[in-house]
């Protein structure tokens, strides 16, 4: 799917435009979701607010320890009497109204560095998966009635200013439906949170990316799980919410066309970051197993008519425990084997040698 030479755009009506756009050299990054949720596991480290329990929680009663010789144990008691209160364990983790265990500090490190080159190769990556629809479908978006992805909207999206402007569009490219789940699936919060400014909880719905503000931004600002993000500015907490690869994006033309100049080509370095050029993948071809079945290799791997070139060939013999399996595979293991057993006489030479008597002892025997 990525590998399409051009994209074609759709106008406000959602119809096909004759012009159509190359397709962006980061569509053809690989997609490392180890990557992808390693970076942003991180990155999201880095919104969280410090917290702590407060600092005298546990310890504001008047007490002090009776010491030894009551019979009882030295921790801090609280003092006074006539209440039940009185002579009660006081501040340890352990009695009852002390304090936590270690209690929390708020200069705990709350936040992650991560090497500027592996949060690129991770952006790069989610804008490739989501150009997969295979995997924009599967982490749950309504792409079923769209025409292509990624999905290319005209110039004049990004001059559109209502919110009922940008419904229309969304229902011209049959991309509404995806906005339709988030509402139908906002719910509120269970817990604390709903107290806290985070009442309720709903799913993401597509991404617009835009090259220049005119007034897109208060169209689809009010649209439930929609986001908008320059092009300039990608993020991969919105590129990939929770670390998971395919989000629905919408480009606009413009945003389409610069992203070879944000992000560069794997021979052509980024204008925007410096120095920086795409990863290119270790294989062309992902599908390893139907190389290794294909009848060209198995036609060297093992000879015409021994048996079936269908099937992949199967290594009967384990070569860590076969030498002459290991042998044949990799004829630089018998070299290593016959140093490693050199080293080791040579070293057991060394403890069973004895030292000879020295002449002048062997001389005084003699006189004896």
């Amino acid at each position: 799917m990525a590998a399409r030479p051009v994209v074609s755009v759709f106008g406000l009506n959602g119809a096909k435009l004759s012009a159509t756009v190359a397709l962006p050299a980061v569509f053809t990054s690989p997609i490392r979701p180890d990557l992808v949720q390693f970076v942003h596991k991180n990155m999201a480290k880095n919104r969280r607010q410090p917290y702590a329990v407060k600092q005298q929680a546990g310890e504001e009663t008047s007490a002090e320890s009776w010491g030894t010789g009551r019979a009882v144990a030295r921790i801090p008691r609280v003092s006074g009497s006539g209440t039940h209160r009185a002579g009660q364990a006081a501040f340890g983790n352990m009695t009852r109204g002390g304090r936590m265990f270690a209690p929390t500090k708020v200069w705990r490190k709350w936040h992650v560095r991560t090497n500027s080159n592996q949060k690129r190769y991770a952006t790069a990556s989610a804008v490739a998966a989501s150009g997969v629809t295979s995997l924009v479908a599967g982490r749950g978006h309504r792409i079923q009635s769209i025409e292509e992805v990624p999905l290319v909207v005209s110039a004049e999206v990004e001059s559109l200013s209502k919110t009922k402007e940008a419904i229309s569009l969304l229902k011209a490219l049959k991309a509404y439906a995806d906005v339709q789940k988030v509402s139908s699936t906002r719910s509120i919060r269970a817990g604390r949170g709903k107290l806290r400014n985070r009442r309720h909880r709903q799913r993401r719905g597509p991404l617009v990316v835009y090259g220049e503000d005119k007034g897109i931004s208060h169209a689809f600002r009010n649209l439930p799980g929609v986001e908008l993000v320059s092009v300039t500015r990608l993020n991969l907490l919105q590129l990939a919410p929770g670390g998971h690869l395919g989000r629905f994006v919408i480009w606009t033309q413009p945003a389409f066309e610069a992203l070879n100049k944000v992000f560069g080509t794997q021979t052509e370095a980024s204008e925007q970051k410096n120095g920086y050029t795409l990863p290119t993948a270790v294989i062309n071809n992902t599908d390893v197993s139907r190389i290794i079945g294909s009848a060209e290799v198995q036609a060297v791997v093992r000879p015409a008519g021994s048996r079936s070139t269908q099937r992949p060939f199967t290594q009967k013999k384990n070569p860590l425990r076969n030498k002459q399996v290991l042998f044949r595979l990799n004829p630089y293991a018998q070299v290593l084997r016959r140093a490693e057993a050199a080293g080791q006489n040579k070293r057991a030479g060394k403890r069973t040698h004895q030292k000879s008597a020295s002449k002048k002892f062997l001389e005084i025997l003699k006189a004896d």
